[in-house]
């Protein structure tokens, strides 16, 4: 490469890399310049939001019939959603080397200018923004230190239809204080909690603060769900709820769309007698009061070799546990450590279960 192309051959490298990093992930934009010809940097790549979860935006902005301005537009993945379900948009950018390789990605047709997110420069569109949350190669949690900063972004926009791609970790408390009133959508893929998306009360469904979207089911389910659900004893099996469900605090509302009830009213995990379609649970086949010695015994007796180990609200260090267990036998399960009562009441428990695949 270095005899060929000289000192460009790093970059056609990189070049290289990245898109075939990119593949899996931005795939499904279904765009006019197949992700294979894209440029990128690493950086905007890992920023980039995953295509099912930018269609899955993009298609609620199409329901809502606005036009959008995706103010921080960088490559140009928001866009390309937006385009592919047919909403009409305009991107922007601060970086001009982002901005170059977005007309790149999307053609001529795509409208780009320069711009920064803080100075608006269109009227009436919704604005669509994904703050940089990465810096020196490091992540930014604190939403001060997000790029722009979000208490900016909702004083630059007070009046408009803001919606702000975020970390999934991001305290729900400190953007109701910073004057956000609208709602928080956690989104996740493949099982894994990819982002929270802040909606303001103009694209938000009435009377909802939270939603939990698990795109590989197709299911969402809002604080304006029912959640009536009681707590019991375990029953035949038991249900780890996807990490939306719990990051955005519908734990209950889950289990009482699906007919499951909690094992303790503070722990995430829930319990019933038939367990919910296309969910994987954990059939129990013996409970015990958590004691390594006891819980070696019976993964003994029960011939366990391979062991999947689930914690919550115990202090468990789950790869030590399950060296510890010195397991010898040739059936894969699971075991569920949790505690079940609070305060002085609490006792850590522990399920021996069959996982459902």
């Amino acid at each position: 490469m270095r005899a060929r192309f000289g000192d460009r051959a790093a970059v056609l490298v990189e070049t290289t890399l990245l898109r075939r990093r990119a593949a899996d992930k931005l795939g499904g934009l279904g765009t006019d310049i197949p992700v294979s010809n894209w440029l990128f940097t690493d950086e905007a790549l890992q920023q980039a939001t995953a295509a099912p979860v930018a269609l899955h935006r993009a298609r609620r902005l199409a329901e809502a019939g606005v036009v959008v301005h995706d103010a921080t537009c960088s490559i140009g993945t928001e866009l390309a959603a937006l385009r592919h379900v047919g909403v009409r948009a305009v991107g922007s950018d601060l970086d001009p080397v982002r901005l170059a390789m977005a007309r790149h990605n999307l053609g001529e047709a795509a409208h780009l200018c320069r711009a920064d997110a803080l100075a608006p420069v269109t009227r009436d569109a919704a604005v669509l923004v994904d703050p940089a949350r990465r810096g020196g190669g490091r992540r930014r949690f604190r939403v001060d230190d997000y790029r722009p900063g979000l208490g900016a972004l909702i004083g630059t926009y007070p009046d408009r239809d803001l919606v702000v791609k975020c970390a999934p970790g991001i305290d729900f408390d400190e953007v109701s204080r910073l004057g956000f009133g609208g709602e928080i959508e956690v989104t996740s893929y493949r099982g894994s909690v990819r982002e929270a998306c802040l909606w303001s009360a103009g694209l938000a469904q009435r009377g909802v603060r939270r939603r939990a979207s698990v795109l590989d089911r197709g299911e969402q389910i809002t604080d304006t769900d029912p959640d009536d659900c009681p707590v019991r004893p375990a029953g035949r099996w038991i249900v780890d709820p996807d990490g939306a469900v719990v990051r955005a605090g519908l734990v209950r509302h889950y289990g009482a769309r699906h007919g499951l009830w909690q094992l303790d009213p503070d722990i995430a995990y829930l319990s019933g007698d038939e367990l919910p379609s296309a969910v994987r649970g954990f059939e129990v086949l013996e409970q015990l009061a958590f004691d390594e010695r006891r819980l070696r015994q019976a993964l003994s007796a029960l011939d366990c070799g391979t062991l999947e180990v689930l914690v919550r609200g115990v202090r468990v260090d789950p790869d030590a546990l399950r060296r510890r267990m010195r397991l010898r036998g040739a059936r894969p399960l699971s075991v569920v450590i949790t505690r079940i009562g609070s305060r002085a009441a609490g006792r850590a428990t522990a399920f021996v279960c069959r996982a459902s695949r």
